[in-house]
C-alpha cells in the first residue's frame, strides 16, 4: 500500500528541491563583529571587535594572515562605538592595502569614527583620519554613509538646519572624497554646500536723482533762503522805526 502511494505521488507531482542558504556563523562572546577581507590570494585580514559589559566601548583587532610567507600579525586598538563596516582600499596606489574600520559612536548624535591602517612588509601604520572642520560640521547630525568608489573612500551624510535635537533634515546631503598622499588623508568636498553659500538678497540701491529733481531741490533751497533774507530785513525795519 505504501509503495503504491509513493508511486502515485511521484507520477502526479515532481518533488521540488528547496535550497537552504547557509547560515552566517554567529560571533561568539566576547566578540561582537567579524569580517574577513581577502586582499589577494594568501593575504587575509580578519577584522573583529570584542569586549564584555558594554555595547558602546571595547576594542578592535585586525588579524593579518600572510599564508604564503607563513606570517601572522595582530593589530589592536581601543574602540569607541560599534563597528558598522570595514573596507579595503589602496588610495595612494602604492601596492600596500589600507584597512578602514567604520564605527558609530553614540552621544546626542550618531557620529562616525574611522580607524585606518596601512599595511606594509614592516607592519601596520596608523593613519589619522581628519575631523570635520567647523564649516563641514555645520548641520551635522551623524548617520554617515561610507563606501569605496574607484579606490577612494566616499562619505555622505544628511544636512540638518541645526545641530540640536530639535533640528530637522533639509533634504540635502554633504559628500566628501578621501584620498591618501604621503600617508596623510586628503579631503575633497564634492557636493555644493548650501549652508556655506547662502544667497542673501541684496537690498536695491537707492535710485539716482534725476536732473529735474536736483533743479527742484535747488530752487526750493534758494526760495527758502530768500524768504529768510526778507524776514530779517523786515525785522531790521521794525527796529529802526521804533
Amino acid at each position: 500500500m505504501a509503495t503504491v502511494l509513493i508511486a502515485s505521488c511521484s507520477d502526479d507531482k515532481k518533488p521540488v528541491s528547496t535550497a537552504v542558504a547557509p547560515k552566517k556563523p554567529a560571533v561568539m562572546d566576547p566578540f561582537r563583529y567579524h569580517k574577513r577581507i581577502e586582499v589577494s590570494p594568501g593575504q587575509d585580514y580578519d577584522v573583529l571587535s570584542w569586549g564584555r559589559g558594554s555595547k558602546i566601548a571595547g576594542a578592535f583587532e585586525i588579524l593579518h594572515s600572510d599564508s604564503s610567507a607563513v606570517k601572522y600579525t595582530t593589530t589592536t586598538g581601543d574602540l569607541d562605538g560599534a563597528i558598522i563596516d570595514s573596507y579595503n582600499s589602496d588610495m595612494d596606489l602604492d601596492g600596500n592595502p589600507e584597512i578602514l574600520i567604520q564605527a558609530r559612536g553614540r552621544d546626542t548624535i550618531n557620529y562616525a569614527n574611522i580607524y585606518a591602517f596601512e599595511f606594509t612588509n614592516s607592519g601596520a601604520h596608523k593613519l589619522d583620519f581628519p575631523k570635520l572642520t567647523k564649516t563641514q560640521r555645520a548641520g551635522y547630525r551623524g548617520d554617515d554613509n561610507f563606501y569605496i568608489k574607484e579606490g577612494k573612500l566616499m562619505r555622505e551624510f544628511p544636512i540638518y538646519d541645526g545641530n540640536t535635537k530639535e533640528a530637522k533634515a533639509t533634504g540635502a546631503k554633504r559628500q566628501f572624497e578621501y584620498g591618501l598622499r604621503n600617508n596623510e588623508f586628503t579631503v575633497k568636498q564634492l557636493s555644493k554646500d548650501s549652508t556655506a553659500n547662502k544667497s542673501t538678497s541684496a537690498s536695491p540701491a537707492p535710485a539716482k536723482a534725476s536732473n529735474s529733481d536736483k533743479k527742484e531741490k535747488i530752487s526750493k533751497k534758494s526760495k527758502s533762503r530768500t524768504e529768510e533774507h526778507h524776514k530779517k530785513k523786515k525785522k531790521r525795519r521794525h527796529r529802526s522805526e521804533e
